[in-house]
């Protein structure tokens, strides 16, 4: 299997990102022109915008009932996406790489990688080419979650429904 390289997960990141800001922008799309709220300071907001809002908070919500106990927030989460990705793409990431990721000391890493070990989100092992890298791949279980997960913010989208928690 070939592997990411640091430069590659910052692309990566970055077209998540990117993806993130055209969902972000559907909100606009469906609201009605010209309505604006005025918030405390008297500054008024796109009723778009407050459409965008709700809709990242229900989806913090659904992820975080989602996947039960498990922190899915911050640098976890960018280290889930990434393993999903590589996943996807038949490619694997090595426990320094997902720190590089997710922007985090490679010590922190090592602390989030062992907590979604214990989830059951994700399993490490040694590279058999290079005995000193730890690979990290998501499970079954870490896969099926994070595909279901997808699976119901696509159908909300699609729909306009709102996300039940």
């Amino acid at each position: 299997m070939q592997q990411f390289s640091n430069q590659e997960i910052a692309e990566l990141k970055s077209r998540v990102d990117q993806i993130h800001e055209l969902l972000a922008g559907r909100g606009e799309e469906s609201s009605p022109v010209g309505l604006r709220v005025v918030d405390a300071d008297g500054t008024s907001i796109k009723a778009g915008l407050l459409d965008q809002l709700s809709f990242s908070i229900q989806i913090r919500r659904l992820r975080r009932s989602h996947f039960g106990t498990a922190e899915m927030s911050g640098p976890v989460w960018d280290m889930m996406l990434d393993l999903m990705l590589a996943g996807a793409h038949g490619r694997v990431l090595s426990a320094s790489d997902l720190a590089t990721g997710a922007a985090v000391p490679l010590s922190s890493g090592l602390r989030m990688i062992s907590a979604l070990e214990k989830q059951g989100f994700v399993h490490r092992s040694i590279d058999e080419r290079d005995r000193r890298r730890t690979i990290v791949r998501l499970t079954d279980v870490g896969t099926e979650r994070m595909a279901s997960y997808f699976e119901k913010i696509g159908t909300a989208w699609q729909g306009g429904q709102t996300l039940a928690a």
